[in-house]
């Protein structure tokens, strides 16, 4: 049955060009999205850029340009960039989109109305680089934040607070009512740790004197909003906002995908403004970790930020992708190389994926003419088909639960099982025999049926790897379950070569 599934990954700071986390979150959300349109969901996929706050501001400053032609800049590199990786996503918002900001404008007006704004003078340690201020808690050893390793600015000012403190209970009780509102668990733990303390109100303006590149406060234009009340409304805004009926069609199955950088702007910020609001709670919250280069976060801000059309223009964006996927274990923190990197592209796509469609498809053509044989199905076939459904159920499984490393590690396993399969039938020697026409036939059409269905299998993770296989077949990329099944090809029809797939690389 058919339901929808709408993802969002965060919306990118445009203080400078993007890199390979930003690279990793867009692709993750695209085969989370690709994976349900194979399973015949309705789907909605929402990414963009968030262009307001200091940052953008003293960024366009130092560059002597102004925030909007800053903002114009690298949006466009982010928009760009989305094609590139074969990323199909619905929607690009922009927090400067004017229908943006009147929403962000009638949702402050709304809280306002609630009596949950007030005004009142103020003095923290800020960040310019988380955009907030932080609690000690944020703070390491030596006074520094955890996140961008500097010395946050004291700062006193008269601003408005949003009563943010009022919805603790309420949050806490329905993380602990729905154990999967975060994940993986870890992130849950996390988030209820940290709401064991008091929670604060929250800033959300900034004073025209200290900032004007902002949405201006509707019930005083004296201040713009501060970034949180700004970039989190996206989400809703971007379909439209309350009472609108794609906001009603896809808002109650939205997951939020977002590093755990954010983790408390939106476990803990963007719940309790629902829950102002009268907004329904996401289903869910799915965190990543971070990628590392010698163990310390790979970011634009520390200076160790990888060009992912750098990797992209050395291998192409599928491998890239399924690296991406497969290297980490969603959650958790993984360290980049590009001899891990060329390590996998070797052995798990030249040497694996790529090896297997070009054997079992140059044999085909060659002793076939250039057609599927035909040919019955043994004992040996019926195993390898039910092991290969068996690993295609795992791989389901695993994206269903967000577990997309364990996922695309299926499709290594599915490919080494058919490898083996043609390993100890050795069809190279069948071929030369007469009298094992039958045996070769019966061999090549379950290497052909394999290779169609791990086109299929790996759809999500790398698209132009599989279409470039199936197009082999004379088939399009599949749009259901039915796809899955056994016995899609027909005996008789023409197949082609696949062209390489996977050059090998060596080490630079």
């Amino acid at each position: 049955m058919t339901q929808e599934f709408y993802i969002t990954t965060p919306i990118y700071y445009v203080n400078a060009k993007p890199h390979i986390g930003h690279a990793y979150t867009s692709i993750v959300a695209d085969i989370f999205i690709r994976f349900h349109k194979l399973i015949g969901d309705d789907c909605y996929f929402l990414t963009g850029t968030d262009e307001h706050g200091q940052k953008i501001a003293t960024s366009a400053r130092e560059k002597g340009t102004s925030p909007q032609e800053l903002c114009d800049e690298v949006s466009k590199l982010f928009q760009d960039l989305l094609p590139e990786l074969h990323i199909e996503n619905d929607q690009f918002i922009r927090t400067t989109d004017e229908s943006h900001k009147k929403i962000v404008q009638q949702a402050l007006q709304d809280v306002y109305d609630k009596g949950l704004i007030y005004k009142k003078d103020y003095s923290g340690k800020y960040c310019q680089g988380c955009e907030r201020y932080l609690d000690e808690g944020d703070l390491d050893e030596e006074g520094c934040c955890k996140d961008h390793l500097n010395v946050p600015e004291e700062v006193s000012e008269n601003n408005y607070f949003f009563k943010m403190s009022q919805f603790q209970d309420q949050l806490i009780q329905h993380i602990e009512d729905n154990p999967t509102f975060i994940t993986p668990e870890q992130y849950r733990n996390e988030t209820l740790g940290f709401l064991k303390e008091p929670l604060q109100d929250m800033c959300i303006s900034r004073h025209k004197d200290r900032l004007t590149w902002g949405v201006e406060i509707p019930f005083d234009t004296d201040f713009v909003t501060y970034v949180w009340f700004d970039a989190l409304l996206n989400y809703c805004s971007a379909l439209g906002y309350k009472g609108n009926e794609k906001f009603e069609k896809y808002w109650p199955e939205v997951h939020h995908l977002l590093a755990k950088d954010i983790v408390k702007t939106h476990c803990v910020y963007w719940p309790t403004m629902l829950m102002a609001l009268d907004i329904p709670m996401p289903k869910r919250f799915l965190v990543h970790g971070y990628w590392l280069m010698e163990d310390t976060k790979i970011s634009k801000s520390l200076g160790n930020a990888v060009s992912p059309l750098e990797l992209k223009d050395e291998v192409g964006a599928d491998p890239l992708r399924y690296f991406l996927a497969a290297a980490m274990t969603f959650g958790r923190d993984a360290n980049f190389t590009m001899d891990l990197f060329r390590e996998r592209y070797n052995a798990d796509l030249a040497n694996n994926l790529g090896n297997l469609v070009s054997r079992s498809l140059t044999l085909t053509v060659k002793n076939f003419d250039s057609k599927i044989p035909v040919a019955s199905v043994g004992e040996k076939e019926n195993e390898l088909f039910s092991q290969l459904q068996k690993l295609w159920q795992e791989l389901v499984e695993h994206i269903k639960n967000f577990q997309l490393g364990k996922a695309a590690n299926t499709i290594p396993a599915m490919c080494g099982f058919v490898n083996r399969y043609i390993d100890e039938h050795e069809p190279w020697k069948m071929a030369k025999e007469e009298d094992k026409k039958e045996d070769l036939a019966r061999v090549l059409k379950a290497q052909c049926e394999s290779v169609r269905f791990i086109a299929g299998a790996i759809q999500s993770f790398m698209p132009e790897i599989s279409q470039k296989i199936l197009d082999c077949f004379g088939l399009q990329v599949p749009t259901g379950p039915e796809f899955f099944e056994l016995g899609v090809l027909e005996e008789g029809s023409e197949i082609k070569k696949c062209p390489p797939l996977f050059p090998r690389i060596s080490g630079k």
